[in-house]
């Protein structure tokens, strides 16, 4: 299988204590076609039949600020807030029946700001928090929702299982995501 990424950085800027290779493509990509292949490999991960037969598999990754992903998350969803992550699924309407090799998944969208922000208050990595959100989108482009506790519970656990294929001693603090899944008070927090 391939993964055509369009990755996009936009206006963000690395620091000086950022790793050189944050919004580097490749990386990027090896990341998201390691977590792609296990989602289709694993009969037990829910994941649309169609992106389990696919050839090639598209999706664009945008990192941006929290002026702009505001501004998306008041046009998108009506709240006038920063958001760590963003999906745009382009899956929720095509039938499984459909094969031509190619999907489209959609975009996923990541406040910089915010990853930062969250990677201080879990006690991890810059770029393990940016794994995790986009992790998080990505089980939404293949149709992950968390409207309870229950699904929630299990799209994290998904999101462990994700990190741990391509980092297994890269935990930092990431089980704090499960322990803090009450996060009512945090509009938008993918955690």
């Amino acid at each position: 299988m391939e993964l055509d990424l369009a990755l996009d950085a936009g206006t963000v800027h690395l620091n000086r204590r950022d790793p050189p290779d944050l919004f580097d493509p490749r990386v990027w990509e090896t990341t998201l076609l390691t977590w792609i292949e296990r989602v289709r490999q694993d009969a037990a991960i829910s994941c649309p039949a169609l992106v389990r037969r696919a050839e090639e598999i598209s999706l664009g990754l945008r990192f941006t600020d929290d002026a702009s992903i505001c501004e998306l998350n008041g046009t998108w969803r009506q709240r006038q807030e920063p958001t760590d992550v963003l999906s745009f699924a382009a899956l929720e309407d095509a039938p499984d029946w459909l094969d031509d090799g190619s999907v489209e998944l959609g975009d996923i969208v990541i406040s910089l700001d915010t990853a930062r922000r969250q990677a201080l208050e879990h006690n991890h990595s810059l770029k393990r928090e940016l794994q995790w959100l986009a992790s998080h989108g990505l089980l939404h482009l293949l149709g992950w929702d968390h409207p309870n506790d229950a699904r929630l519970e299990e799209m994290l656990a998904c999101q462990d299982h994700l990190l741990n294929t391509i980092s297994p001693s890269d935990t930092g603090n990431v089980l704090s995501h499960e322990e803090e899944s009450d996060n009512s008070d945090v509009p938008g927090d993918a955690h």
